[in-house]
């Protein structure tokens, strides 16, 4: 097959406001004292609302401010929101408000017109953004618009991952990625079950994704499951137990059907692998 590297494009004329844009973010995230919550706020005020930046605090008590205008503006602070993770019973709160504003920026900022489907931009704040959430996070990390977490707190992220359009990781049990990782758009990465008798049965479990695994289009890994190096879990598939190194796992539940051309020897042979007792 023909290999199709990315293009690259001219300057923009705004890069340097963007970038200048961004290292005030970062320089504000750095700071021990920054109130996140108003950060958040006044930051998407900029981008949303910019003809009330100054001016929040009088705008919400003059009683003239019609309500919907006044809730428009109060959901810009993530004080005055609930995400769904807050009501769950291992939320640990003090991680998650922690995070919370910063999560409500990220959010936010894809569904603005600034940021739907600004490519450059969007990576470049969730760049920023990440280090401050996530457990820990390499260089180079890339994601797109409209990702989603749980807690974001237990994210472990290598370097160089990619993570495409509205894909769902579910960080409650925990998530760990290396290098090269890849996902798709619309996949789902989950850490977290529960019982088919009792929905608030719950069992947390960490899914691990080794260096250079690819999650593919539509793509669900279910908790605990462990894809290892170069592992692939094709398009729609649903991975419900550990996917080998080098192969390619497909089907509802995915079951592995090739390994990769690039396998080592060891790696090339379709055979379950046998287990101990």
């Amino acid at each position: 097959m023909p290999r199709i590297p990315l293009q690259k494009l001219p300057a923009r004329a705004t890069e340097s406001i963007e970038d200048a844009w961004i290292a005030n973010l970062s320089e504000k995230l750095s700071d021990a004292s920054t109130d996140r919550a108003l950060l958040c706020r006044d930051t998407l005020l900029e981008l949303a609302y910019p003809q009330y930046v100054g001016r929040y605090e009088a705008t919400m008590a003059d009683l003239k401010t019609p309500l919907g205008t006044q809730l428009a503006l109060a959901a810009l602070d993530p004080r005055n929101v609930t995400l769904e993770p807050e009501y769950y019973g291992d939320c640990d709160q003090a991680k998650f408000q922690r995070v919370k504003p910063l999560l409500w920026l990220w959010y936010s900022f894809d569904r603005l017109p600034i940021g739907g489907q600004a490519v450059q931009q969007g990576v470049k704040l969730r760049r920023a953004l990440a280090p401050h959430i996530f457990k820990r996070v390499g260089k180079n990390f890339k994601c797109f618009q409209h990702v989603e977490f749980s807690f974001g707190y237990n994210m472990e992220v290598g370097d160089d991952v990619v993570v495409h359009r509205h894909v769902l990781l579910d960080d409650r049990g925990g998530i760990r990625m290396g290098n090269r990782v890849s996902i798709s758009d619309y996949a789902n990465i989950y850490s977290h079950t529960h019982s088919i008798v009792e929905q608030v049965d719950v069992t947390n479990a960490l899914t691990i994704l080794d260096d250079d695994v690819r999650i593919t289009y539509h793509a669900t890994v279910l908790a605990g499951v462990h894809v290892r190096e170069n592992g692939m879990v094709g398009a729609v598939a649903v991975a419900t137990k550990d996917v080998r190194p080098y192969h390619v796992n497909v089907g509802i539940p995915a079951k592995s059907v090739r390994v990769k051309p690039n396998a080592p020897a060891e790696r090339t042979s379709l055979a379950p692998e046998r287990t101990t007792e």
